[in-house]
């Protein structure tokens, strides 16, 4: 018997993968938590029934939303990832020689907990000395945060269940207090296809907190569509305007210091979203 796992990504279109087996399964105090092995893409966290990552396909998604950003920044030392339970971010992150410190706000401890056990390659720097797991709401934790952090990554689900909140503009006025006076975020901001009103939103609210606000992409085949969107917000460094000399040699499978610059060249649907 094949045994296939669909996510209805709209009400009438999905992806489906053919499963080899469940490793996990539970039902959190947040939302409902599977890991499965796949055929095609190896092992694969679901959240609430939506693909959060998969052992082939997860450094694009986790170098972009990391090095963008990092890049773009002079001296990031002290770093914030809000959500990204599965550390892929975090392990893009300590591989910046200027961080000394990487913290990590997830509000459900058992994404961390299975992560680690399933997905160790994306997980493994999670125990990193330079690393502080908190197990706590996000939102909250950026509320009582001032003038703390170079550099905020917003690595959320989609905006339903608990990071429904991760997409106001309240939260993002709330980062632009909790970072330093020349600090940068970035938030994962889903797909141009499907979410378009969303992606409106997200930058107008951004724009008119942030001097500096742009959009990038990046091609992730298990994510809804497979273009996919950041929203970077920065108080003073554009990161259009990085010179070359910034850039220094890292190990990615994805990000260039090429693309760094390229992935901001939008096609015209989506830069029309901006307008």
């Amino acid at each position: 018997m094949e045994l296939w796992f669909t996510e209805k990504q709209t009400e009438h279109f999905g992806i489906t993968a053919r499963i080899k087996r469940t490793l996990h399964t539970e039902q959190t105090p947040f939302q409902k938590l599977d890991m499965v092995e796949t055929e095609q893409f190896g092992n694969m966290l679901i959240l609430d029934g939506m693909v959060m990552t998969t052992q082939k396909d997860e450094f694009v998604y986790h170098e972009m939303v990391a090095h963008v950003p990092l890049f773009t920044h002079p001296n990031p030392e002290n770093v914030l990832v809000v959500g990204g339970g599965d550390g892929g971010v975090i392990r893009e992150v300590l591989k910046h020689p200027s961080v000394k410190k990487a913290t990590l706000v997830e509000i459900d401890g058992k994404v961390i907990e299975c992560s680690k056990k399933y997905l160790p390659e994306i997980a493994g720097k999670l125990d990193d000395p330079r690393v502080e797991v908190k197990v706590d709401d996000g939102f909250m934790h950026i509320a009582k945060s001032e003038n703390e952090y170079d550099v905020i990554m917003v690595d959320s689900t989609e905006p339903v269940g608990p990071a429904v909140n991760l997409f106001t503009k309240g939260f993002y006025a709330g980062i632009a207090k909790a970072l330093k006076e020349d600090g940068i975020f970035v938030a994962q901001t889903d797909n141009p296809w499907f979410k378009a009103d969303l992606i409106r939103k997200v930058y107008r609210d951004v724009r008119e907190i942030f001097p500096i606000t742009r959009l990038y992409t990046a091609n992730i085949p298990t994510y809804p569509s497979g273009l996919w969107t950041f929203t970077i917000g920065s108080k003073k460094y554009d990161p259009l305007a990085v010179s070359d000399d910034r850039f220094h040699d890292i190990e990615t499978k994805y990000y260039t210091k090429e693309l760094h610059k390229a992935c901001f060249v939008l096609p015209k649907f989506v830069a029309d979203l901006l307008k």
